[in-house]
């Protein structure tokens, strides 16, 4: 059982990654939508790749969603609306006339004409009731028909036959004139203005009712392609009509292939899918990027951004497919980029847009343009940290995705006239949400504790509260960690390696002497040397904390562990060769013996360019120093002999850095190191 418990305890790492391996997976093909896919791949314009094409099935052919969105247009556009006839407001009318017309005219005009005009008011009401009187809020096609529905019945009327509200004053003036009432035009024409009510109106309830049957009614099908017909020959291009019987054909077979198979076999054939494509990341960080493949944390945070990046894209799907360009994709490049490398960024995102090929529409043309974003992205996107350069990524993308959407038109439609400019400004919009990538970098290094570019250019101020308390404590120290920032950033620059990480390494590698600034010759101001009094052991041990020392002081100020690594690895394994020596010396003549252990750095030796490039310009930049009379030849010795030195004792072993890289150094450092003391070469007599 112990032994059980002692090898989970050893291959914890190992059995950490399977889990985290196993799990993307199942939380992958869990967001995917469930279905079997199409056997074929296709797209407007293009010609059929295949062996020629037969229906293995009857199937219907679907109408585009455009032919149904006409159709629908059409019906709403033709729709004849109900209106309803109100019966008792005529009755209702007609007895307040009754008791109104006499009060209007005066008892006089009643006794001469007051049959007529009592006549002429009934006749007048008849009429328009007759008509239909409605107050007109949405105008309507005057030659249209509509349906008036009187009671239970409904009957076809032109629209125009209905009288206006607004039309009455004008309706009764000719009345009056046909009358030859002209001489009581302003008594009769307030009489029915103040009287006569619509009682026509529109039926909304029964309209929308009889609009939303016609809708319903449309057929999404136009015909039936039997079995064994020919649908396409291999070479053929695909025009509107194939196309639509192609999709038509897909969307019959997926369906079916699904309703007959078993749910569980589909899943199956997703998490092979899935787990393959993971597997290549996986052996990819392992074999190539080794010491992130070791780091558990920075595997989490890889497979969290492509897990992100699947989310995203899976929800806008459900959302509104059309709309799945808006995912601003090629944030996951930049930020493995930021953290890592260009190369790790890309490989991961092609990784990502294949495995999101599964599930898009129009697979081939979304991969095409994802992969070729993704790769804008990584050639464009130097600096991240400065905001200039993100912004004109940013503009190359949305223009890469515009151009290659122009391309893809012109292949389909065969002209320019079928773009859909909501589809460019969908690319604009993702676009700019590529933006966002620099809040979610600052996130990222607060959940996860990485560097990024951003960070160090905040690290690298000499105003920071560490620095300032470095320049204060030990000032020597700070005047070399900058000597040394400068070499080491020239050296990187000279061979590829990350400049900056060099040099904020480099600011802060001897933190560490504050604890003890006077034990360190560049900080002794007085010729009082405080080693004089002590043991060669007890000096060397002094030397070396500093290390320790930097280390905690580091972590105390919260600096990343890529910069602690600096502090940790800039001496390697060496010896404290002064102390080391002055030891020997003391115990010659006697049977003691020196522990070579107690006078070296406990290390690790550098593990990347990095770390190496700072071991090597500490070392130059701080021998230096004891130069008296400096020469170009005794630079250049100088230089070899220290560097030679570090490579014989096996300290770059680990560093990834090849001899050539080593010999460019060299050459940056005498370069540097004559340009310091400004020496010019020696020329022969």
């Amino acid at each position: 059982m112990s032994n059980f418990v002692n090898s989970i305890y050893k291959n914890q790492a190992v059995i950490y990654k399977v889990f985290l391996y196993l799990l993307t997976t199942a939380i992958i093909v869990y967001l995917f939508p469930k279905g079997s896919k199409f056997k074929y791949e296709y797209s407007k314009g293009q010609p059929w790749q295949y062996e020629n094409l037969y229906a293995p099935f009857d199937f219907a052919i679907l109408k585009s969603d455009e032919e149904i969105a006409e159709e629908k247009e059409e019906i709403r556009n033709n729709h004849t609306p109900y209106f309803t006839y109100n019966q008792e407001i005529p009755k209702q009318v007609a007895g307040a006339l009754d008791a109104e017309i006499e009060s209007v005219f005066s008892d006089s005009i009643m006794k001469v004409r007051g049959v007529r005009l009592i006549r002429f008011t009934e006749r007048t009401l008849d009429d328009i009731y007759d008509r239909g009187l409605i107050q007109e809020i949405k105008p309507f096609k005057e030659n249209g028909i509509v349906y008036l529905k009187k009671g239970n019945e409904a009957q076809e009327v032109v629209y125009s036959s209905i009288l206006k509200q607004k039309d009455l004053p004008s309706y009764i003036k000719r009345k009056i004139d046909i009358a030859s009432l002209q001489e009581f035009q302003t008594e009769l024409t307030e009489l029915f203005f103040d009287i006569v009510q619509p009682n026509v109106s529109l039926d909304e309830e029964l309209t929308r009712e009889d609009l939303q049957s016609q809708l319903n009614s449309i057929s999404y099908t136009r015909g039936i392609v039997p079995q064994g017909t020919r649908i396409i020959a291999r070479g053929e291009v695909i025009d509107s009509n194939k196309l639509g019987i192609l999709n038509s054909l897909k969307k019959e077979y997926e369906s079916k292939v699904w309703s007959t198979s078993s749910y569980y076999v589909v899943v199956f054939g997703y998490v092979l899918l899935v787990s393959l494509a993971l597997l290549m990341l996986f052996l990819f960080i392992k074999k190539y990027r080794y010491e992130i493949f070791d780091n558990n944390t920075k595997v989490t945070f890889i497979f969290f951004n492509v897990l992100l990046a699947v989310l995203m894209t899976v929800g806008v799907m459900k959302f509104n497919v059309k709309y799945v360009y808006v995912v601003p994709l090629c944030i996951l490049p930049l930020t493995l980029k930021a953290f890592f490398d260009a190369r790790l960024g890309l490989f991961t995102h092609v990784i990502t847009v294949l495995i999101l090929g599964f599930i898009v529409p129009n697979s081939y043309e979304y991969m095409f343009l994802q992969i070729i974003a993704g790769i804008v992205t990584i050639l464009t996107v130097s600096e991240l940290y400065k905001r200039a350069n993100l912004f004109i990524s940013v503009g190359q993308i949305t223009a890469i995705y515009i151009f290659a959407y122009f391309s893809f038109t012109i292949i389909q439609e065969g002209s320019l006239e079928e773009i859909n400019y909501e589809t460019l400004v969908i690319f604009l919009i993702g676009g700019f949400a590529t933006l966002f990538v620099q809040p979610l970098i600052y996130a990222y290094e607060k959940m996860f504790a990485l560097v990024s570019d951003m960070s160090l250019l905040e690290l690298s101020d000499t105003n920071s509260k560490l620095l300032k308390e470095l320049s204060n404590k030990a000032p020597g120290t700070f005047h070399h960690s900058l000597n040394v920032a400068n070499l080491a950033e020239a050296a990187a620059n000279e061979i590829g390696a990350n400049s900056m990480l060099v040099r904020v390494g480099a600011l802060y590698h001897d933190v560490g002497k504050m604890s003890n600034p006077t034990f360190f010759t560049e900080n002794q101001t007085t010729s009082v040397n405080p080693h004089d009094e002590l043991e060669p052991r007890e000096s060397a041990k002094i030397i070396i904390n500093h290390v320790i020392h930097g280390i905690e002081i580091a972590k105390k100020h919260n600096l990343p562990d890529r910069l602690i690594d600096f502090i940790r690895t800039h001496h390697g394994t060496s010896l404290v060769y002064y102390f080391y020596k002055k030891e020997k010396e003391r115990l010659e003549g006697t049977d003691e013996e020196v522990n070579k252990e107690d006078f070296m750095y406990p290390g690790p030796e550098p593990f990347s360019k990095e770390t190496a490039i700072l071991m090597m310009s500490d070392s130059v930049e701080a021998a230096s120093k004891s130069l008296k009379e400096p020469t170009a030849t005794l630079i250049d010795n100088f230089v070899e002999k220290i560097i030679n030195k570090q490579m014989d004792e096996g300290q770059f072993l680990n560093a990834d850095i090849t001899f050539k890289e080593i010999q460019k150094i060299k050459k940056v450092l005498k370069r540097k190191l004559k340009n310091i003391y400004h020496l010019r070469i020696e020329y022969p007599e």
